[in-house]
């Protein structure tokens, strides 16, 4: 039996100082994620130094936007609808807490090709989020 995944009511994000770019980007519909300068390493989640090198030239770059699950689960339980959480493993390297949306939830597989699309917040941030290519 499917399990189509359903719209449900998402919470703002907490907002940590120097993520305003990355709600920004989102709102016009692009991902974006550190890179550093110094060892050239994408990384995920946004942080002013880099977890590589620790070097603080790091800066904004935008994602292909397009990665493959690396791992999840299905809640069916505890909210009003069920719903997919897992790790994406972006093209650009950095594994990404997200949802899995728009799709049977049952057809969700580990390696499967994802593209990030972004959904509204109950305030109307943009969070990026994944649904199967």
């Amino acid at each position: 039996m499917a399990t189509p995944a359903q719209d449900r009511k998402l919470r703002d994000p907490a907002i940590n100082p120097g993520d305003e770019p990355y709600f920004d980007a989102a709102a016009q519909g692009k991902l974006l994620v550190k890179k550093c300068n110094d060892c050239g390493e994408y990384h995920h989640y946004p942080r002013p130094f880099c977890p590589f090198c620790f070097s603080e030239k790091v800066e904004w770059v935008e994602a292909k936007g397009t990665g493959e699950i690396y791992t999840y689960s299905v809640t069916r339980r505890g909210g009003p609808v069920p719903y997919c959480i897992g790790y994406v493993t972006l093209d650009e390297g950095p594994k990404m807490m997200t949802n899995i949306v728009d799709c049977d939830l049952d057809s969700v597989k580990v390696g499967q090709k994802v593209k990030v699309v972004f959904k509204k917040t109950e305030n109307g941030f943009s969070v990026p989020m994944f649904t199967p290519q």
